[in-house]
């Protein structure tokens, strides 16, 4: 009687263990899976005839990204439509694609919260001949260089000039001064939106 108890718990707990055991499996594949950075799977090709990374392209969001290309390095920097963000990125040309890492930070903001950065790429394309070549691409943010979609237009009639759309330290850290300071400070920022958002609908149209 006693043993068959004691077989019959041990039955019990080998059961138990049976039936637990995939799930602390599960448990440890989900766990890696969700620390490991998401790539982009593309692949290079050749750059398109006519094709040059350096240039100005414009996005809705994003506003005017300028890039230049020095051999196989890029640098560039953007401020968004809206223009209460700018970022920088550097990266690696290889035919047709561009990898890169970013920066983006809030104007006027201080904090964890002010500045992301991550990883991304574009694909340099051209739509058909004699149309507007386009980068098409992803951002992520940390590790990851897939995430939020990005394409943008280059505008064929406008020169790089990436210190363009960096702001300077007063507006980039705000001024702190009064209101007649404020408003000194902020007409010329208000003014550049202004003419941006101008440029930014011609240049958007088909």
């Amino acid at each position: 009687m006693v043993r068959a108890m004691v077989v019959r718990a041990l039955f019990r707990v080998l059961s138990v263990l049976c039936l637990a055991l995939p799930l602390f499996v599960l448990a440890g594949c989900t766990g890696s899976g969700a620390g490991e950075a998401k790539h982009a799977t593309i692949k290079p090709e050749d750059m398109p005839v006519g094709g040059d990374w350096s240039g100005v392209y414009y996005s809705p969001f994003y506003g005017y990204l300028h890039m230049v290309k020095e051999g196989e390095n890029l640098t560039g920097a953007w401020r968004t439509a809206a223009g209460e963000k700018w970022g920088e990125i550097s990266g690696k040309i290889n035919g047709n694609v561009l990898r890169f890492e970013w920066t983006e930070h809030t104007i006027g903001m201080v904090g964890p919260t002010a500045k992301r950065s991550g990883k991304g790429y574009f694909r340099y394309t051209v739509p058909k001949e004699g149309e507007a070549h386009e980068i098409v691409g992803e951002i992520g943010e940390g590790s990851n260089e897939v995430g939020d979609p990005w394409k943008a237009v280059k505008q064929m009639n406008m020169t790089p000039n990436p210190k363009s759309v960096i702001p300077d330290e007063t507006e980039r850290h705000g001024s702190g001064g009064g209101w007649d300071d404020e408003k000194k400070g902020g007409g010329e920022g208000e003014k550049k939106e202004g003419e941006s958002s101008g440029e930014g609908e011609g240049s958007g149209g088909p």
